[in-house]
């Protein structure tokens, strides 16, 4: 049974750049969000065992987005990749619960070993 996941990023070409970085045998269904809405939106379809998210987006950004998984106890799994690299940033985002907070632009290796930490692959 496929994996849902969901790729939360405003930049299409960021979205094309996770897609393409995941493993090609690793069997998921992907959902793609462009907002912290559309993000929420498939957790609560469950469409979003896993979240790949952006922290800069329209209407909900990516800090809201954990605010609001933090508060309401979700389960999925997010790994955050932005280019926000503030030290500031990363300790917010670790406080919210975010599994691994990964740099644009994206490192398939990185991504496959972060993939692999967690159990999913």
């Amino acid at each position: 049974m496929p994996i849902p996941i969901t790729i939360a990023d405003d930049s299409m070409m960021s979205r094309k750049a996770v897609r393409r970085a995941l493993p090609a045998d690793w069997d998921v269904e992907i959902t793609e969000a462009t907002n912290g809405k559309e993000a929420l939106a498939a957790v609560e379809a469950g469409l979003a065992d896993v979240l790949f998210l952006d922290l800069t987006m329209p209407e909900l950004d990516g800090f809201g987005v954990l605010r609001y998984l933090h508060d309401h106890h979700a389960k999925t799994i997010v790994i955050v990749i932005s280019a926000d690299i503030q030290p500031e940033a990363k300790k917010i985002v670790d406080a919210l619960g975010a599994f691994r907070f990964l740099h644009k632009p994206l490192n398939p290796q990185l991504l496959h070993q972060v993939l692999t930490d967690v159990g999913l692959i």
